[in-house]
């Protein structure tokens, strides 16, 4: 094989490498050099390897972060329950309906995050059939609200989030090869346990993938706690948003960045550690 054909694989890597470097790395360089500036916007930034913002930062914030963590985490699970049967259906039981119930999955993508999020306030509101619904059930006092809740905000989250969910599973579900399951059955397993014992392993790298897509956009979302919740419904990412925006903080809000961007790469350093690069990567693992 000549130099030419070896170094193939490499040019074609070179398109990718160029898109990360201009629009990740350099994009994280500037940001890391301002997250070491101080000073204020009046009189201007200097960088002088300003440490400090990183605690500073954290400071009186730790309500947010935990109450991301349980919105991300929440709406996460939710959308795996939902997902995983929906994804199933699809996969096996859809037959010549299969690509249009993919459409209608990835259908949300036509229009925009910001209208969805303003549409799902109006299902919301209080005068809405929605909640007339779920006050006749009980579910919500006859003079309560779903709005301005943890519940509205933990229903964006599920909704917007969840065709990232639904996609790796049925990927992986598609790919899956059911002569294992009937085999399962052959050696008197039931249905039950079949999925327990060949159907969930086998999916697993989809679930992976499918909350990591899922729980990590969701944990810096701003959007669904600004249009749906109210004052005491924000989120770390909300933070953020009046640190640039708002009181023109620029230091402190890039630092606050970089340590959520360090907290969910430990998170997912900590899932490889324990589950392995192959769960990770989506590659399938052996039936014991």
């Amino acid at each position: 094989m000549g130099l030419k054909q070896r170094l193939v694989p490499y040019w074609l890597l070179g398109p990718g490498l160029l898109w990360l470097i201009v629009f990740f790395l350099v994009p994280m360089y500037f940001m890391g050099e301002l997250a070491l500036r101080s000073g204020t916007l009046t009189s201007g930034f200097t960088f002088d390897w300003a440490w400090a913002n990183f605690p500073d930062s954290l400071s009186g914030h730790s309500e947010q972060i935990v109450r991301s963590f349980f919105y991300a985490g929440t709406a996460t699970v939710l959308a795996l329950l939902i997902s995983y049967p929906l994804a199933y259906a699809i996969a096996f039981r859809a037959g010549r309906f299969k690509l249009v119930l993919l459409f209608a999955v990835i259908a949300p993508f036509f229009t925009t995050y910001l209208i969805r999020t303003i549409a799902w306030k109006t299902i919301l509101s209080d005068s809405s059939p929605v909640v007339s619904v779920l006050q006749a059930l009980a579910l919500v006092p006859p003079d309560g609200r779903v709005l301005a809740t943890s519940g509205a905000v933990i229903a964006g989250l599920t909704y917007n989030f969840l065709p990232f969910m639904i996609l790796p599973l049925y990927a992986n579900l598609e790919r899956l090869d059911l002569r294992l399951v009937e085999a399962a059955k052959d050696l008197y397993s039931s249905s039950r346990q079949a999925f327990i014992k060949v159907t969930l392993p086998l999916t697993m790298p989809g679930i992976v993938a499918g909350v990591l897509l899922t729980f990590i956009p969701a944990f810096g979302d701003y959007i669904n706690a600004l249009v749906l919740g109210g004052t005491q419904q924000a989120m770390i990412g909300n933070v953020i948003q009046s640190l640039y925006l708002t009181q023109r903080d620029y230091p402190e809000a890039a630092a606050l960045s970089f340590l959520m961007m360090a907290l969910i790469l430990v998170i997912v350093l900590i899932y490889i550690r324990f589950a392995g690069t192959s769960a990770f990567m989506g590659e399938e693992e052996d039936v014991a």
